[in-house]
């Protein structure tokens, strides 16, 4: 069975089942699903399932990672609304655009894990 970088749309025991893997396999859970307020994606990324969290350079590069993505969704899409938080272990982005969720998801995960590998 193939290790999933993160999962998207999915049911409440699919993010519970792997969830369950990352604590496992000691990687960040990274979940994404569709806002229908306004049709992006909302992406949480979590590091209480494994144990590290994200370095200042991390956070410094995701923060880049983010703000490329939010000044993508405003020249794109108008009267979106697009907030984040990030801190050490929890990481939330409420409007990635559909173009690029993939790739957010992805390039956190692949972050994480150049730093803690």
């Amino acid at each position: 069975m193939t290790f999933h970088k993160y999962l998207a749309d999915s049911k409440m025991f699919e993010y519970d089942k792997h969830y369950k893997e990352c604590q496992q396999q000691n990687k960040p859970f990274i979940k994404s699903k569709i806002n229908p307020v306004h049709g992006n994606y909302t992406v949480n990324v979590d590091l209480m399932s494994c144990n590290y969290v994200f370095s200042k350079p991390e956070l410094n590069e995701i923060k880049q990672l983010i703000d490329n993505e939010k000044s993508f969704v405003n020249s794109n899409y108008s009267n979106l609304h697009y907030d984040y938080t990030i801190d050490e272990e929890v990481i939330w982005i409420d409007g990635v655009s559909i173009e690029n969720m993939g790739f957010v998801c992805t390039s956190i995960y692949d972050l994480a894990q150049k730093f803690h590998d």
